[in-house]
């Protein structure tokens, strides 16, 4: 498997595991009677801030699948993988970075941090386009 292939699979298995993550605690607030099934908001604005960084930080993941994983599936689809596997794995640790900071804290710090991250994914993405073109 080409590293282009593991930043694509990761990155979508990062996404879900956000999701997971998300609908196991709301399951455990449903079960405990502390939020009714049908008390809960895209944004979980209504939950604890923790709860409200983790919807965020999954919408991340969904914001930039389309993206990201665009030009993963794009080079893979076209053989040019060789482009992409270079830098692949950075993008996927950016994508890391990124969500984890988002769900830790909303500090100065950290958001700077996660800018810097997500600026990262954004570069990539850009020399990958140049260079795919």
């Amino acid at each position: 498997m080409t590293k282009t292939a593991v930043a694509l699979i990761g990155f979508i298995a990062w996404t879900l595991a956000l999701l997971v993550l998300m609908e196991t605690i709301r399951t455990c607030l449903v079960v405990t009677g502390k939020v009714p099934a049908n008390g809960f908001t895209p944004d979980n604005r209504n939950l604890s801030p923790f709860m409200q960084r983790l919807a965020r930080a999954h919408a991340n993941c969904l914001e930039g699948l389309p993206i990201f994983g665009g030009l993963l599936i794009f080079a893979i689809i076209v053989g040019a993988t060789a482009v992409m596997d270079g830098l692949a794995l950075w993008l996927l640790g950016a994508r890391f970075a990124q969500s984890t900071i988002h769900l830790l804290s909303t500090s100065v710090a950290a958001v700077s941090a996660r800018f810097t991250a997500l600026a990262v994914q954004m570069l990539i993405g850009i020399y990958w386009i140049v260079s795919l073109l």
